[in-house]
């Protein structure tokens, strides 16, 4: 049993960014298990920058942040990591099951032996994201959205305790969409914390517990019915269009951030 304060992540006065720039100073927050934050902002605005802190992929330059508990990297296998960009299934003649069971490769080691019960979680994820019956095309002949199903699926697979996510529904048709939203339900009701990039500021931080907006500063931070105002949108992205049924719809503008080591990103907002 974990005492009431145990926090899955946590940042205090934490700087990010690399050796030669800092991308976003002063970030603070706690995550607690079975809750999820969404990261919001523009190209270059420090959202891929704080997920790799966060997984280890880079180190941070000022502050403190712990992942249950230690620093960054201390529990590999209660995270599951997914990037923008994956080149092994161009590169190797993988199949969509084959990535999905590289969700359980933490668990085993690249070595180590599935066994059935491995299989049958490997099923599992790729039937909750709809690809069960194309368990063995070739991942290369896949459809973008498809393969972005897989790779969702391998995340799944992981069973992980912490699901960090940069743009998860890149190249999702809507039922790719929906199946993902209800996926990432399900993770936080089993007792799952997410953190995630995203672009979408309707369905993906409705589903959340707090909501940060980033552009190379916090502008916000906290419940998304307090922070996703047209006021913090316009600081985060220059312009907002306010549409019918208080659905806010963006447009991204310049901010002349020019981060070339920030992931290039989708450029469409929800």
């Amino acid at each position: 049993m974990k005492s009431p304060d145990y926090h899955y992540i946590r940042a205090q006065d934490l700087s990010i960014g690399y050796k030669d720039e800092t991308i976003v100073a002063g970030i603070n927050f706690e995550l607690h298990q079975g809750e999820a934050i969404a990261l919001i902002g523009t190209n270059g605005s420090g959202k891929s920058t704080l997920l790799k802190t966060i997984v280890r992929l880079i180190k941070p330059l000022e502050g403190i942040l712990t992942v249950f508990g230690k620093p960054p990297g201390g529990n590999p296998k209660r995270i599951a990591y997914l990037g923008q960009f994956h080149s092994s299934g161009f590169i190797l003649p993988l199949r969509a099951i084959d990535v999905v069971r590289m969700g359980r490769f933490p668990l085993h080691g690249l070595v180590g032996r599935m066994n059935q019960e491995d299989e049958d979680i490997v099923h599992i994820a790729m039937t909750r994201m709809g690809i069960d019956k194309l368990a063995n095309a070739p991942l290369r002949f896949l459809s973008g959205g498809q393969q972005q199903r897989a790779y969702l699926a391998q995340v799944l697979a992981h069973n992980a305790d912490l699901l960090v996510m940069d743009e998860p529904t890149s190249g999702l048709d809507a039922a790719g969409r929906e199946l993902y939203l209800k996926a990432i339900y399900d993770e936080l009701s089993r007792g799952a914390s997410v953190v995630l990039a995203t672009h979408d500021i309707q369905d993906e931080a409705a589903l959340c517990h707090q909501v940060m907006l980033l552009a190379r500063k916090v502008i916000a931070y906290g419940p998304p019915d307090k922070v996703i105002t047209p006021d913090a949108l316009l600081q985060t992205f220059g312009i907002v269009i306010s549409s019918e049924k208080r659905r806010l719809s963006v447009i991204e503008t310049h901010h002349g951030h020019g981060d070339s080591h920030e992931d290039h990103e989708e450029h469409e907002h929800k």
